[in-house]
């Protein structure tokens, strides 16, 4: 047997990590400026993350939601009170797609609607309805087509409200910060905008924080900067530092029957251990504010160098637009200055999305490694 062949892939291997830090097979060590599409959180082989997760499985690793599973309380409670949402409900999944799809199905189960509104340049995920709403035709085939998708410019206010106005769509799904497609903001005031005319329509809106969500941008939720409330809020990569873990937030006014959704392996002992290790190293290392302020550091740095035509994002989510494609570049960073960094749907940008806890002596050592790259280029 071999491997269904999807991934293109970099000819390096790590087989150890420590923080910021991964080890190839060679015993070359790599600056993580990336974080595996920002699933690291707080480092690589964290010692209270080690320790809870060694603690959960010394007793039980999982069994499924037909019995009650104590640590999710304890999670919904930890959750709910760093996050600022203490008043909404909690169904855990497994992945960001599978956040998405939940998302969807919650929206339709209470408005009846089946029409989803989206924006260029949107990643939601690779499963049915998620796939559907990401702008990225190659990835859709005719399984995928049959969905009611409205695709709108981002900003656009006039084409929105248009849409809504019919009362015929049933959410209108937004990312915090747009990732894949290179770190993209949406104004406060247009998600101001979007929240005033999905509450006049009946439209659900839904915030998909899965990149953007747990502390990167040095809010829990990148939304949170613009004063928004959503209907639904998705969760996951960095939600698990590496262990899979997806969820969705549901706001008060929703209200749940038995089998509305479902999981075998949602919200297991071991996810949730994974995940309150997560939230008390935010808390306890005050990750959320030194995202604030190594993001701030990283920006002020890269505004020295003439090559970058645009510095976007917040936090520790930063993406860097250059004039020409930025593909050897990368290349470049990971094999000659041992750099890890992250690419977009936009050929020419770059994503930043190193571990929260990073040092600013590990800035200056990714702010070294792309000078060399950006003078020898």
């Amino acid at each position: 047997m071999s491997m269904f062949p999807v991934y293109p892939v970099f000819d390096v291997e790590p087989i150890s990590a420590e923080g910021a830090w991964v080890m190839d097979t060679n015993g070359q060590q790599y600056l993580d400026f990336y974080g595996g599409h920002a699933v690291i959180s707080i480092g690589h082989r964290h010692p209270h993350y080690i320790m809870r997760m060694k603690d959960q499985m010394d007793r039980i690793s999982f069994y499924s939601n037909s019995v009650p599973i104590a640590i999710q309380h304890e999670l919904d409670k930890k959750l709910g009170q760093m996050c600022c949402y203490l008043d909404f409900q909690l169904f855990l999944c497994n992945s960001g797609a599978e956040a998405i799809e939940n998302a969807f199905k919650v929206a339709s189960s209470v408005n009846g609607r089946s029409k989803i509104l989206t924006f260029n340049k949107a990643f939601h995920g690779r499963t049915s309805l998620a796939v559907a709403a990401t702008d990225n035709p190659k990835l859709v085939f005719p399984v995928n087509e049959g969905a009611e998708i409205i695709r709108c410019e981002l900003g656009n206010h006039e084409d929105v409200a248009e849409h809504l106005a019919t009362k015929e769509v049933c959410c209108v799904i937004i990312e915090g910060i747009q990732g894949v497609g290179g770190i993209v903001e949406s104004s406060d005031e247009f998600l101001r905008f979007l929240r005033k005319e999905c509450t006049n329509t009946g439209t659900h809106l839904i915030l998909d924080e899965v990149q953007s969500g747990f502390g990167r941008t040095g809010y829990f939720f990148a939304h949170q900067y613009s004063g928004i409330r959503p209907d639904v809020i998705t969760m996951a990569k960095g939600m698990g530092n590496g262990f899979p873990v997806g969820g969705i937030l549901i706001a008060p006014e929703i209200e749940a029957f038995p089998g509305m959704l479902g999981t075998t392996y949602g919200g297991n002992h071991l996810a949730c251990a994974a995940s309150l290790a997560v939230l008390e190293v935010l808390e306890s290392e005050n990750l959320m504010q030194h995202a604030q302020e190594m993001g701030a550091y990283l920006i002020e740095r890269l505004s020295t160098h003439m090559a970058i035509k645009e510095i976007r994002g917040k936090g520790l989510m930063i993406g860097l637009e250059f004039s020409e494609h930025v593909a050897e570049m990368r290349k470049k960073l990971l094999y000659e200055q041992f750099i890890f960094t992250g690419s977009s749907s936009n050929p020419n940008t770059i994503r930043l999305l190193p571990p929260l806890n990073i040092t600013q002596a590990q800035i200056d050592y990714f702010l070294d490694g792309l000078k060399q790259v950006i003078q020898h280029k």
